[in-house]
């Protein structure tokens, strides 16, 4: 898998929020032309994006801010966690609490709450840029 791709609203938040997850920016460009219109689908696209790469150098997400035609919501918005499509994208991260704490400035509101699974995890649902489902992973020594 090269990369996962998200439709955002507000490109700099959705850097912002990624970013304090301890992913880097890659790099960003504006997207148009005439290849770009025949792979989207539409007519005079344009969009910005914003490629975010995991600590370890394996993940990415680009991040996509279209100008034309403009971003669609999904219905209901925010989607329950129950709806058909992209479930959630997961983190591991090395204190769940903290993170969420950290992640709360940028707009994150957790799903459910955070729940101990046996001896093996800690973990949690929350939402992040655009309504979108983050789930993060702590392992229990």
């Amino acid at each position: 898998m090269d990369h996962v791709g998200i439709v955002v609203a507000d490109l700099e938040a959705a850097i912002a929020f990624f970013a304090e997850l301890g992913m880097e920016l890659e790099g960003r460009a504006p997207i148009q032309g005439r290849a770009a219109e025949r792979v989207n689908g539409f007519d005079d696209f344009h969009a910005d994006i914003a490629m975010m790469r995991t600590p370890d150098g394996h993940g990415k997400l680009e991040l996509t801010t279209f100008r034309s035609p403009a971003a669609i919501s999904a219905d209901p918005d925010p989607a329950p966690s129950n709806t058909l499509g992209l479930r959630s994208i997961m983190f591991e991260v090395d204190d769940l609490k903290t993170t969420v704490a950290r992640l709360r400035p940028h707009g994150a509101e957790l799903v459910g709450e955070i729940a101990q699974y046996e001896d093996a995890y800690l973990l949690c649902y929350l939402r992040g840029p655009q309504g979108i489902i983050v789930a993060l992973a702590e392992q229990l020594q």
